[in-house]
């Protein structure tokens, strides 16, 4: 039985969720753990711990799951990764950089806290409404074992929610006709993604690709001289987050308004912690 929510409910509580899963592409750990199997550039260790679910695939269907990457970046790491750590390695050593990660931030009092354990029962319990159908980062996270311990399954769950959230969320930019590019652009110009030097040292793309998409999204009265977002620019970039909103209710709704409302609260007080304990570099996110 479904439960109506409030507006915008299922995404406040994906936003304090997904940092609690994302904090480990920026952790010292992730170096630490990928170089100890051999992996040792952190593209390739990117790709190989978000890919690794998929099994052994080509760059092909990284670049077409992951969006926002440059195909020759991605083709540059895949699949040679597989040659140096296999996937099932690369999923060890991953579990390894969660724990790791999630120790150092939130401390060992905290990762033994009924609080935690708490919202790994609630979050698993709203992965169980998420559906594999036309999600293929989701479907192959969901054939995943479920950690045993509650930090671990949090941070599982996180991962579940995540991906299904981001799959559902690349069929609507298909949907606004945005490529990858200029996604991330008028991403950025919202002041929410990433800043312009992270995009373009992480995702592959030059500074001649960021600018033919500014002018590419100029020329549909997206985005003004400037580079800020126009008023139709605004009106795309909220109806984007309200249709992946819908593609993303049903974890929410099976979870009901008062289980939302408990895990986003638990959520919160955990990545507010996460995130005085410096999770992510301060000049990663915003305009500049």
């Amino acid at each position: 039985m479904t439960t109506a929510l409030p507006e915008r409910a299922g995404r406040r509580c994906h936003n304090v969720l997904n940092p609690l899963h994302s904090c480990q592409y920026f952790s010292p750990e992730l170096g630490t753990e990928l170089a100890a199997v051999g992996v040792t550039d952190p593209r390739a260790a990117y790709f190989a711990v978000r890919a690794a679910p998929l099994g052994a695939v080509g760059a092909g269907t990284v670049t077409a799951t992951f969006y926002n990457f440059r195909h020759e970046l991605v083709a540059r790491h895949v699949p040679e990764v597989w040659r140096t750590a296999s996937p099932e390695v690369v999923l060890a050593a991953r579990l390894r950089v969660a724990d790791g990660t999630l120790r150092r931030l939130l401390g060992d009092e905290v990762i033994a806290s009924k609080e935690v354990a708490e919202a790994a029962a609630l979050a698993l319990r709203a992965a169980e409404a998420c559906t594999r159908t036309a999600r293929p980062l989701y479907a192959a996270h969901a054939d995943l074992p479920v950690p045993d311990e509650p930090h671990l399954a949090l941070w599982h769950a996180a991962t579940l929610l995540r991906e299904h959230r981001g799959d559902g969320h690349l069929a609507v930019l298909l949907g606004a006709e945005l490529d990858p590019v200029e996604a991330l652009v008028s991403h950025t110009a919202t002041g929410k993604g990433m800043a312009p030097k992270w995009v373009l040292s992480s995702r592959g793309w030059h500074r001649e690709d960021w600018t033919a998409a500014q002018g590419r999204l100029r020329e549909r009265g997206l985005l003004t001289a400037e580079g800020e977002l126009t008023e139709a620019g605004v009106a795309l970039r909220k109806e984007i987050e309200a249709s992946t909103d819908r593609l993303d209710r049903a974890p929410y709704e099976h979870l009901g308004a008062t289980g939302v409302e408990r895990l986003t609260e638990l959520g919160s007080g955990l990545t507010s912690k996460a995130l005085a304990a410096g999770a992510f570099p301060a000049s990663a996110f915003g305009k500049g």
